[in-house]
């Protein structure tokens, strides 16, 4: 696909795969980094030919945070690049969030500071028994602001108190247990054939109807059951359930036929 410098991009049956590539510097924010994967994420989400997209990385580590050279320069920035550069972060883990079409986190190792952020932004998060993990930002004299959003949505606020605060390394069987992680795996042929197993499923859905979901989710999560609430899901069912494909999948259903987007 696009030439990239810091990550590759690629489509495979209906897949869209983003790696980070930088190895060397263990897959670690910069600049650069940051917006190829801005730019990469919303060219994945506007291919038709994309129907789901993993997020993976070379080398031992998913992703250790910020990059210390970039760090380093940041040390110097005045408070307008200091903020230049959290929006754009910021832009990132929005747009991750937000894609349309169902992401899924390849996480094969360490995952530090917003490492763990891009985990907590996709939909679905697979590791391996000897990934780590560590919101390490206090260790700095810094905090996690940007990728707080995302982490207390996965983990929820009781275990950010104590592992934003404490910035220990937790390890996956804990990210499994406190939602950062949805599976674990031993190693990484079992990592593959857990996200493949998990794609099938994606793949034999609505694409519509996914997007839909997760724009449900994001309205719907953390409000309370009021009659706005009930309004809303109500008027989303009534308009999806009359749209294209939501009419194919029910005559679909009704005639035991394959609905069309298996059948493309």
């Amino acid at each position: 696909m696009s030439d990239y410098q810091s990550i590759i991009t690629e489509v495979d049956g209906g897949v869209g795969i983003l790696t980070l590539n930088k190895a060397h510097r263990h897959n670690a924010f910069d600049e650069a980094l940051i917006a190829e994967m801005t730019a990469g994420l919303r060219q994945l989400d506007a291919d038709p030919d994309v129907r789901a997209v993993v997020l993976s990385s070379t080398g031992k580590s998913f992703c250790a945070g910020a990059d210390l050279n970039w760090m380093r320069s940041a040390a110097g920035y005045s408070a307008d690049e200091n903020l230049r550069d959290a929006n754009r972060l910021a832009e990132l883990l929005a747009t991750l969030n937000q894609l349309a079409k169902p992401t899924i986190a390849r996480v094969q190792g360490p995952a530090y500071g917003g490492g763990v952020g891009l985990i907590a932004a996709c939909d679905i998060a697979v590791g391996t028994y000897d990934a780590l993990f560590s919101l390490s930002e206090v260790k700095l004299g810094i905090i996690p602001a940007v990728i707080s959003p995302y982490v207390l949505a996965a983990i929820g606020e009781r275990y950010s108190r104590r592992y934003m605060l404490t910035a220990e390394p937790f390890s996956a069987a804990e990210a499994y247990r406190i939602g950062l992680l949805h599976e674990i795996v031993p190693g990484d042929e079992q990592l593959d054939e857990a996200i493949g197993e998990i794609l099938d499923s994606l793949l034999a859905n609505g694409p519509c109807a996914q997007a839909e979901c997760k724009a449900l989710i994001r309205v719907v999560a953390g409000q309370p059951i009021d009659e706005q609430t009930i309004a809303e899901t109500a008027q989303r069912i009534t308009r999806v359930r009359a749209s294209p494909e939501g009419q194919e999948g029910l005559a679909a259903f009704l005639e035991k036929r394959p609905p069309h987007w298996l059948a493309e």
